[in-house]
């Protein structure tokens, strides 16, 4: 069992109201005390949490009722974090945030590398949390108010990108499976095709001015990305590495009704 999340509360924090369709959050930690702080402090602050013990339970809940995000422990008794997020990461299921003792750079980018949409080190303080929850939840929900922003969806090199439905179709007529992350990232370059953008300018668009993301995190989304487009065939260069720059999203955008 991995080190206890800091329970500490700030005085004064106030929740805030409920919305009308707060989203479901699913926490998923073997550690009954850190379930149920987490949950009490979210549920507070306007969200439905749900808690599971270990995958088995996870993948119950996330059967039985829609669920937003899921906030992922690594160290679980069976599958591990690790193994559920990369079945997560899968489908077009919930966003991703993993939880772990092991914060070093290295582990962090194997969670992103999964699919991940974020990636917290324990332990952390349930406010933390909460940010986090928020700036994913907003980046999945939000549309960018950055360069021409494509309301429906568009086509590339032949491939298709449905926005209302997050859903990628290669030449083939495949549905390519994104995360969130990966979502995000490739609705940034198809808004601002033909252009260097700078790792902080997609780390801005993607993950929100507010993201303490670093630099690798963003290569190692790309790099996920690279390779399921590469997937789709064409054997076009659909994300250039601009030396000392950026990256380029290459090929021409059209929009599709």
């Amino acid at each position: 069992m991995e080190p206890a999340m800091e329970v500490a509360r700030a005085p004064g924090a106030s929740p805030q109201p409920t919305p009308s369709a707060s989203p479901r959050i699913l926490m998923v930690d073997d550690d009954p005390g850190i379930r149920d702080v987490v949950s009490d402090f979210l549920g507070r602050h306007g969200y439905l949490v749900e808690t599971a013990a270990d995958g088995r339970e996870m993948e119950q809940i996330l059967a039985a009722m829609p669920v937003d995000l899921v906030v992922l422990d690594v160290m679980l008794p069976g599958e591990d974090g690790l193994m559920l997020c990369r079945k997560l990461a899968a489908t077009e299921g919930p966003a991703i945030i993993m939880l772990s003792a092991m914060g070093e750079e290295t582990d962090r980018i194997v969670g992103l590398e999964l699919g991940a949409d974020d990636y917290l080190a324990k332990p952390c303080s349930p406010r933390e949390l909460l940010a986090r929850v928020r700036a994913v939840l907003r980046r999945r929900q939000e549309p960018r108010s950055h360069g021409e922003r494509l309301d429906a969806g568009c086509e590339f090199a032949g491939w298709r990108l449905d926005l209302v439905r997050r859903e990628l179709r290669s030449p083939q007529g495949v549905v390519v499976n994104l995360s969130s992350g990966e979502f995000s990232l490739l609705r940034a370059f198809v808004e601002r095709p033909q252009r260097v953008l700078s790792r902080d300018q997609l780390l801005d668009l993607a993950r929100g001015p507010d993201s303490d993301a670093f630099d690798r995190a963003i290569d190692v989304q790309i790099s996920r990305l690279r390779r399921k487009l590469d997937d789709g065939g064409g054997g076009q260069e659909l994300i250039r590495t601009i030396r000392s720059e950026g990256y380029m999203f290459t090929p021409k955008v059209n929009r599709t009704p």
